[in-house]
């Protein structure tokens, strides 16, 4: 069995009608979700504000690359277009693979550059730091440490306070 931690993201139409798409494509593999959170946008900001979650799911026949096949599908699903011109553009739905575990827990590296473990900027974003420690408060991001020590470190510290929890919002899985 592996688990994997998936990051969510939307800014583009219902932003949570799309965080729902992808929990509903990824079906009874989700353990665990976050809290939604109210994120500006990273590295473009001529943008709308996004909503982000994370998630733990599980699979006992899945492997690295059939985590990115089912977060690509749920982009499919919520009708995500890639404008090449602009790589951190805003989107119906990103899903990205944060990082992966083998059934015997152990993390999965790849440099593969279609599927790099874990995340290549995982360890820079608050978005994705502070909604994992909502389901993995003792958690480590493979190859960069305990989470709670890369969110109060560094350039990611300053980003924490433009985090907006919305309690109002809810995903749950349906496992």
């Amino acid at each position: 069995m592996t688990r994997a931690v998936l990051s969510l993201g939307s800014n583009l139409g219902d932003r949570l009608a799309h965080l729902r798409t992808a929990l509903a494509v990824l079906g009874d593999s989700v353990l665990v979700v976050s809290g939604v959170y109210e994120t500006p946008p990273w590295g473009d900001t001529e943008q709308p504000p996004y909503l982000n979650a994370v998630l733990l799911a599980a699979d006992p026949s899945a492997d690295a690359h059939d985590w990115l096949a089912r977060a690509r599908a749920a982009e499919v699903a919520a009708d995500r277009a890639r404008d090449p011109g602009r790589r951190f553009g805003p989107r119906t739905l990103d899903v990205d693979v944060v990082a992966v575990w083998t059934d015997d827990d152990r993390p999965v590296f790849s440099a593969d550059p279609e599927l790099t473990l874990p995340h290549p900027r995982a360890h820079l974003r608050a978005f994705v730091l502070r909604p994992w420690i909502d389901i993995q408060p003792y958690g480590q991001l493979p190859g960069h440490g305990w989470l709670t020590d890369l969110l109060t470190t560094g350039p990611v510290a300053a980003e924490v306070p433009e985090l907006s929890p919305r309690p109002d919002l809810t995903l749950e899985s349906t496992a």
